[in-house]
């Protein structure tokens, strides 16, 4: 019951920037987390942040001190700001979210995890 759509990734230069966006939509009661992960090509994929509401933020170690996570809690939408990109960040972005839900179906509250559609960061020289 719970969408998201991100948006926001392209083709930059090396020490250029971008802004990811990701828009929740449903019946959302909650947002319990956000969080961004990303996959280069022939890797895993990985968090690269996070935001567990009520506890604070964290970074990859090698994002840190370069990208910044944020919420617009009335818009249900999250952004992640990079900059000072390089190619080692080339990799498709998802962003995720934990949520708490009415389901109708059961007519009950209840958790639910949703994932975006993927959006591609490259870098070039």
């Amino acid at each position: 019951q719970v969408q998201l759509v991100e948006s926001g990734g392209g083709l930059v230069q090396v020490g250029g920037s971008l802004r990811l966006s990701c828009a929740a939509s449903g019946n959302i009661l909650v947002l319990l987390g956000v969080a961004w992960y990303r996959q280069a090509p022939g890797k895993e994929r990985e968090l690269v942040a996070d935001e567990i509401t009520g506890v604070g933020t964290k970074y990859a170690d090698a994002v840190k001190g370069r990208f910044t996570i944020s919420r617009d809690k009335a818009a249900n939408t999250f952004y992640l700001q990079m900059n000072s990109l390089a190619p080692e960040d080339k990799a498709i972005s998802y962003c995720s979210v934990n949520s708490t839900i009415f389901d109708s179906h059961i007519q009950a509250y209840r958790a639910q995890e949703a994932w975006g559609q993927g959006t591609l960061v490259a870098v070039c020289s």
